[in-house]
């Protein structure tokens, strides 16, 4: 079964930030992308499904218990 990719746009709704800040993600290294490309010196990238899933679950923490 083929990776599902997800555009930009899609991943920046999917965590409710913009796309700069996806983007910003990128360019740390901490979220992977595939690069399609689409002619000389353009490039369109799509983050596979999986690799996002794998972004948010390092990046969950647990929520303190409230102390009563």
């Amino acid at each position: 079964m083929p990776a599902r990719l997800l555009s930009i746009p899609t991943v920046a709704a999917t965590l409710d930030v913009d796309r700069r800040t996806v983007y910003r993600f990128i360019a740390a290294g901490d979220l992977p992308v595939v690069d399609l490309r689409t002619g000389p010196g353009r490039s369109r990238v799509r983050v596979p499904a999986a690799s996002l899933d794998e972004f948010i679950s390092r990046r969950a923490v647990a929520m303190p218990t409230a102390r009563r």
